[in-house]
């Protein structure tokens, strides 16, 4: 690790207040801040480079996160797995991803935002490598502990790329790198059809850590946030960042001395999104993201168990000896193979079409939409009609629940003032990963009890939190991003 120099301390006179509208206070034509550059700069040659780095880390990501959708299914009879073995090996990733989060932010406020992706990619690289020589069950749950732990990383990822981007096209670049996981899911699942059946589920690890290696190399073309330097007192480095920018766009910076701006406000406390305006607010959405997110996984890993059992998928939860014996061993066919990667698929289409619902309609109606439209779409599986029907039942739900699991992503950051905006952010997707850590139990174990109650619970809590999203107090779509806790009605568009 590259040590850095010991920041310098900015003169006060370098420092400009902003106030609570985060306009500058007597700012002259002599001074700019780093925001004013980025913005000056627009977006051109490098921020396309950029996104394009950020979405193959996106893919990296999702591609770790989505083997557990095959994994623990082949290893059922390599190892003689019971499902509850297998629900653990589901959520060992999860839980990861909950220790790392905090870790990897820390890491990145200290040490840079480069400096932190680089490790982080490096670190999910080695332990995705090292969990394909895993000789025992522990050590490969051990291991997904620690490659969870790397995925986290995905919040610095969105954070460096919003950084250098202009306020314009910052929130249409986090709404379309959703895209980039949506198309890392369906890869990995095609990875899965094509190395399986030959070679195994050693070599699928091995060619899913691939593109970490990727993303870490790339990252030495990536330069440090300028954001980051200057909140460190290095005003030199980020303007050579920002000259650097300036000649891949084909601009020029703005006139005068780099400063840095000083916000007076206070950052926000847990209680804050307690206050009487976003108590109902954050309640609603904590539910919201627990069934966006435990539907999401859910599906995904009954998707799998479900075309495992052949045409009568219906009777896959009459055989409760597998719960806590080792499971008969049933291994994908070809067949089933395809139906996975074909429902998969849906994940695209079904993601760009809510964002772009989203652009016409209101927030909140459109989140309904892709909950309940998961909803329905998942208690038609209880009719049983077969291998074709099961395709497409399977293939319309996952669609909705692309897009509905994601767009939270989105209402969440527009709801929230400034203060509490990114308390707001990080309590919902904390909360949200209790969904995900309690998901391979519902659609692994709670499956080989009953089919018809796994689904109806999946069914009832997304049906639940459409009627959640239509009681959210507050329309975001219109509304300007708020400044404080006070809400605003949203302009008409």
């Amino acid at each position: 690790m590259v040590r850095s120099s010991k920041p310098t301390q900015c003169k006060d006179s370098e420092r400009i207040p902003l106030t609570a509208t985060g306009h500058r206070k007597g700012q002259t034509r002599d001074t700019f801040t780093v925001e004013d550059a980025v913005e000056e700069l627009g977006f051109g040659r490098f921020q396309i480079k950029l996104y394009l780095w950020c979405g193959l880390a996106y893919m990296a990501i999702a591609m770790e996160i989505m083997i557990i959708t095959v994994l623990s299914s082949e290893l059922q009879c390599e190892w003689h797995l019971s499902s509850w073995h297998q629900a653990f090996l589901s959520t060992s990733i999860f839980i990861g991803i909950m220790i790392g989060a905090y870790v990897w932010g820390k890491f990145a406020d200290k040490y840079g935002r480069r400096t932190a992706l680089m490790a982080a990619f490096l670190w999910l690289f080695f332990y995705g490598i090292l969990s394909a020589f895993a000789p025992t069950f522990s050590w490969l749950l051990v291991l997904r502990v620690l490659v969870g732990f790397g995925t986290s990383s995905f919040t610095v990822t969105s954070t460096l790329c919003l950084e250098f981007f202009p306020r314009r096209q910052g929130g249409q670049s986090v709404m379309f790198l959703l895209l980039f996981w949506a198309a890392g899911s369906c890869l990995e699942v095609g990875l899965a059809v094509v190395v399986l059946p030959s070679l195994g589920w050693r070599w699928l690890l091995v060619f899913t850590a691939v593109p970490s290696l990727v993303v870490a190399v790339w990252c030495k073309w990536i330069p440090e946030s300028a954001r980051y330097h200057v909140a460190g007192g290095q005003q030199e480095k980020a303007r050579q960042t920002l000259k650097r920018i300036a000649q891949e766009n084909k601009s020029s910076l703005p006139p005068g001395k780099l400063v840095v701006p000083v916000v007076t406000e206070k950052r926000g406390q847990f209680r804050d999104l307690f206050t009487k305006e976003l108590r109902l607010t954050t309640v609603l959405l904590w539910f919201i993201w627990i069934a966006a997110i435990m539907s999401y996984y859910g599906i995904a890993l009954m998707t799998t168990e479900l075309f495992r059992s052949g045409d009568n998928f219906c009777e896959a939860g009459r055989d409760q000896s597998q719960v806590t014996c080792h499971a008969a061993c049933n291994k994908l066919s070809g067949q089933a193979y395809m139906n996975i990667f074909v429902t998969t698929l849906a994940e695209l289409p079904g993601t760009f079409l809510l964002m772009l619902i989203m652009t016409y309609l209101p927030r909140k109606p459109t989140m309904a939409l892709a909950l309940a439209g998961f909803s329905l779409f998942t208690f038609m599986l209880l009719t049983c009609a077969g291998r074709a029907w099961l395709t497409v039942f399977i293939f319309v739900a996952r669609a909705f629940i692309s897009g509905g699991s994601q767009l939270p992503f989105v209402y969440t950051p527009e709801v929230y003032p400034t203060m509490t905006r990114a308390l707001g952010i990080g309590t919902c997707s904390a909360v949200a990963r209790v969904g995900a850590i309690l998901t391979p139990f519902v659609a692994q174990v709670m499956l080989k009890f009953s089919v018809h109650l796994t689904v109806s619970v999946y069914g009832t809590i997304c049906l639940l939190a459409a009627v959640a999203c239509l009681l959210l107090p507050i329309e975001t779509k219109g509304r300007s991003m708020q400044e404080t806790g006070q809400t605003t009605q949203p302009q008409s568009p």
